[in-house]
């Protein structure tokens, strides 16, 4: 069966809904780099590979030390590595979610409890919560891309 293009229209607020959030998800995507390059400028360290290390504009005054691991700098690139193991899996079950016209409230709920709980871990992460925290807010987030999954398939099984 053909998806109908009204499926895929800003008028359809399941999709408008995916719409908002996977961009919300993108953008946090895309920022989290930045602050892990703005922590690396902040302490001078915590970079990965050995021409990092070397003269240059941006590091005027190379140091012992600046490629060793930098508690600061590296808890932002796990954050980073989380939210690549998690939003693209979102952002693919959430489109196919869509395509399946899902009920609106059930849409909301799944779709703003992953937007939610990957805040939280943010949060949590950032702010170095025990392991159960994070754990806690990542699981709400996993339950919630597996739910669309789930749902997808039951639709078109």
């Amino acid at each position: 069966m053909p998806v109908e293009t009204a499926t895929l229209s800003l008028e359809n607020p399941v999709f408008h809904t995916y719409l908002l959030a996977a961009a919300i998800m993108i953008l946090k995507l895309m920022i989290q780099p930045w602050i892990t390059v703005q922590r690396m400028m902040k302490v001078r360290a915590g970079f990965r590979s050995p021409e990092d290390a070397k003269k240059s504009p941006f590091n005027a005054a190379p140091r012992e030390g600046q490629l060793d691991v930098n508690e600061y700098v590296d808890r932002s690139r796990r954050i980073n590595m989380n939210d690549l193991e998690s939003i693209p899996g979102f952002l693919a079950a959430g489109f196919l979610f869509v395509l399946t016209g899902p009920p609106l409230l059930l849409a909301q709920i799944l779709i703003w409890t992953y937007v939610g709980a990957r805040a939280a871990h943010f949060v949590a992460y950032t702010t170095a919560q025990l392991h159960d925290v994070r754990a806690f807010c990542w699981t709400w987030s996993s339950v919630s891309v597996i739910a669309m999954a789930v749902y997808v398939l039951m639709q078109v099984w």
